[in-house]
């Protein structure tokens, strides 16, 4: 738990501090690329799964099917990194086949869901 509660607050300062970068340093670039929505998918992303994070870390402590939980916590935490990082790394270079990468991140978001919903279910 302790650790999820960790990561959710270093993911939230960093979806902070990406997504006001993005609007202001690298707002000409973005433009210029053609990738600003990309972009801010990115922070979108990033932001849902950070609470995701945190709300799967208060779970924990009232769960049985902690293990479930942390999974799904560990898979957001992958999905942000794949996805909203690939969406990033793609505005910041210009280079749009890192978009390739971001379906992975899809998947680990829906991997993070789908254990959250079965940890519920177990819990009867």
């Amino acid at each position: 738990m302790k650790t999820l509660l960790i990561l959710g607050g270093i993911s939230g300062f960093l979806f902070v501090a990406i997504g006001a970068f993005g609007a202001h340093a690298l707002q000409p670039r973005l433009e210029s690329y053609g990738l600003k929505a990309q972009y801010e998918t990115g922070v979108q992303y990033h932001m849902i799964h950070t609470v995701a994070i945190l709300v799967i870390a208060i779970l924990m402590r009232y769960f049985q099917a902690s293990g479930l939980l942390y999974g799904a916590g560990w898979a957001m935490f992958i999905g942000i990194i794949l996805f909203s990082g690939s969406l990033y790394a793609m505005g910041v270079t210009g280079i749009r086949p890192l978009g390739a990468i971001t379906p992975i991140g899809g998947v680990a978001f829906l991997t993070g869901w789908a254990l959250m919903v079965i940890a519920v279910i177990q819990e009867g």
